[in-house]
């Protein structure tokens, strides 16, 4: 038997910073880019009662972890559930087993925050902030440890919705942050644009995306939805969390090359190719550069074993015990 540790929602709450988080997932897309094994998420659906399971895994070899999400959505109970399993990447051995939610938006929101680093302009100081849900928080959180922003736009829907998301980060921010009313206003010379919805059309006009603009999008994994227009993949420098996924789930890229605005040479380069050098990210001020993430196990190892670690330097957490196959995969029923 081997002690594996069980990390609960409120074990993992609070212990590691945004900034810390940021750090984390960096390294992550640095190994991606240097070879990682990652791939896009699996989705299987049922329709009666309606709700999606999924899963991804990736191997961080330098950080000597592996895993990923197992986690279900819809369904009967019309709620999710996140179980992240985390191994030894050296022994094969499971380290931990984690409640993956409360971490979701905060590594959700790192990976964002690194493709600002890697390709919005230096000198970027006023955001924009499509949405106003746990994703959006997660990803100003994240972001405003990567650039000094002097002000920040939200804009969603509901009125009500983005005056307390503003609110709420005005406290705790040096930035001014404060609600717009449509997501022209958000986007108009902002330095960079967030997009964290659930939107199946695009929410922001291409048209009104100015030079040198950097967007993250991060609200769509699914070939019929989409956050940004066709003209705005077609004058970026695109660059996914994972190439592959660019022609799987990536609805903004898809719909763009079904409309025969680009072609798969479009890709850019993945993010890890630019955090690890292989790739150049931005190469001049007026470059419209897009990073389109939907979720990978890069993120979400690298989160984890952040996690682990802090839980386990601080005694939290409570062991488990898994059986290795050559204790327990006998064959023999009279020993069950």
């Amino acid at each position: 038997m081997t002690d594996t540790l069980f990390l609960s929602s409120d074990d993992v709450e609070d212990i590691a910073m945004p900034a810390e988080y940021v750090d984390a997932v960096r390294e992550g897309y640095r190994q991606r880019g240097n070879g990682a094994p990652a791939q896009p998420r699996s989705k299987f659906f049922r329709a009666d009662p309606e709700g999606m399971f999924t899963s991804y895994a990736a191997v961080l070899p330098e950080t000597g972890a592996m895993g990923g999400y197992m986690y279900s959505a819809g369904f009967g109970a019309t709620d999710a559930w996140f179980m992240t399993p985390l191994f030894d990447a050296d022994s094969g051995a499971p380290l931990a087993l984690l409640d993956g939610a409360s971490m979701n938006p905060f590594k959700t929101g790192a990976a964002g925050a690194v493709g600002v680093d890697e390709l919005a302009r230096d000198d970027a100081d006023t955001l924009a902030i499509i949405g106003s849900g746990a994703q959006a928080r997660g990803q100003l959180h994240a972001t405003a440890t990567v650039r000094d922003f002097s002000e920040v736009r939200v804009y969603s829907p509901t009125p009500e919705n983005r005056a307390a998301f503003a609110a709420d980060f005005d406290d705790t921010l040096a930035a001014d942050v404060h609600a717009v009313d449509s997501s022209t206003a958000a986007v108009a010379d902002a330095d960079v644009v967030i997009t964290a919805t659930q939107a199946s059309e695009p929410v922001v006009d291409g048209d009104d995306i100015a030079p040198g603009t950097h967007i993250t999008a991060m609200g769509q994994y699914s070939p019929d939805a989409r956050e940004l227009d066709t003209d705005t993949i077609a004058n970026a420098t695109y660059v996914p969390d994972l190439r592959e996924r660019a022609t799987f789930d990536a609805g903004s890229f898809i719909q763009a090359a079904e409309a025969g605005a680009v072609t798969e040479d479009h890709v850019h380069a993945e993010l890890g190719e630019v955090v690890a050098g292989v790739e150049p990210g931005r190469t001049s001020d007026d470059e419209i550069t897009v990073f389109d993430s939907g979720g990978t196990g890069i993120e979400t190892v690298a989160a984890a074993y952040l996690l682990y670690e802090r839980a386990s330097e601080r005694g939290l957490g409570q062991p488990i015990e898994f059986a290795p196959a050559s204790e327990a995969l006998t064959g023999d029923y009279s020993s069950h």
